[in-house]
């Protein structure tokens, strides 16, 4: 019987994230036998097949799914080990291994990395991005020394969490669409609205929590990539939700107002195993960015709505 390997789990991976075994090989440089053996050998020893093969390309199955969620730990755990490994001999000054979901390295995590580094010049700061639960279990692994996440249920053993802001969900649609006339729009508004999101099931994605029971939207493009997302957006074929934490990044092509609903809010911590002087020099930084952002977003909804007043956005951490 097959075994599970790393280069079957990396081909999994990519083959999911495009919908096609010929896509999958031409991102890994490999022949697209040399991909279809790989699947075969992981189905084998799945004992069950991972993908749905379909005449528009391939679909993973329930069992696919499971795995890719298994997957994506795994092969996260090694890139760390690879970058542990490549920083082993990082030169005298320190290091401070941080993480962060993907919008927050659109502005949040970046300032913050530069505030420190002008007071610590010779500081290291590798960083890691990748999903909450990765990242929360590289902290508590002691593979990252803190990691701006989305708080967890239940915080691993080991774990601190510090509150970090409550960040407002947009919806972000091409320059000069109709809603940028509003100062935000309410889920009854954006109904007629198709979606761009990062999958087909809106319950795992920014999606769904706020649409109520009685309405579901329309997706009609699948893009795990920002950049992807929002090329999408500015052509006129859909619109898509971007955390407050993003919006100072969008593109002028692309405009975004506030989703008018309580459940329209992400909160964000500060996940960290100990503390230390770059740690805590570096969760003060986070925390006062955040406060520059939530004062930057503001003035530019404010902007944005014609002097209209613009509801409270992103609220930071109460006071040290």
């Amino acid at each position: 019987m097959s075994e599970f390997t790393v280069l079957g789990l990396a081909v999994v991976r990519e083959a999911a994230r495009h919908g096609s075994f010929s896509v999958a090989a031409d991102r890994l440089g490999y022949t697209q036998s040399a991909v279809s053996r790989q699947i075969a050998l992981m189905e084998q020893a799945a004992g069950q097949p991972l993908f749905e093969r379909r005449s528009r390309g391939v679909h993973p199955t329930e069992a696919g799914r499971l795995l890719l969620r298994r997957a994506d730990a795994v092969l996260g755990e090694l890139d760390a080990a690879r970058q542990d490994l490549r920083e082993l001999e990082a030169q005298p000054g320190g290091r401070l291994r941080v993480g962060a979901f993907s919008t927050a390295l659109a502005a949040l995590v970046p300032r913050a990395i530069a505030t420190v580094s002008r007071r610590a010049p010779g500081l290291q700061v590798p960083l890691r991005e990748g999903l909450s639960p990765s990242l929360l279990t590289a902290v508590a692994r002691r593979r990252l020394d803190l990691a701006v996440v989305t708080p967890p249920g239940k915080t691993p053993d080991g774990v601190e969490l510090v509150p970090l802001l409550e960040d407002p969900l947009f919806v972000a649609v091409p320059a000069g669409h109709p809603l940028t006339t509003r100062p935000s729009a309410t889920p009854a508004a954006l109904r007629a609205e198709r979606w761009i999101a990062g999958s087909a099931e809106p319950g795992s994605s920014l999606l769904g929590a706020w649409t109520g029971s009685s309405w579901q939207p329309e997706i009609a493009f699948v893009a795990k990539d920002w950049t992807a997302k929002l090329g999408l957006v500015a052509a006129g074929l859909g619109v898509t939700v971007v955390p407050g934490l993003a919006v100072p990044s969008l593109p002028p092509t692309v405009e975004a107002v506030r989703i008018d609903h309580p459940a329209a809010i992400r909160p964000a911590a500060i996940a960290r195993h100990s503390g230390g002087e770059p740690a805590d020099a570096f969760v003060e930084a986070l925390l006062d960015t955040a406060a520059e952002l939530a004062v930057e977003l503001r003035r530019s909804r404010r902007s944005a709505s014609r002097a209209m007043p613009s509801p409270a956005t992103v609220s930071p951490a109460p006071t040290r």
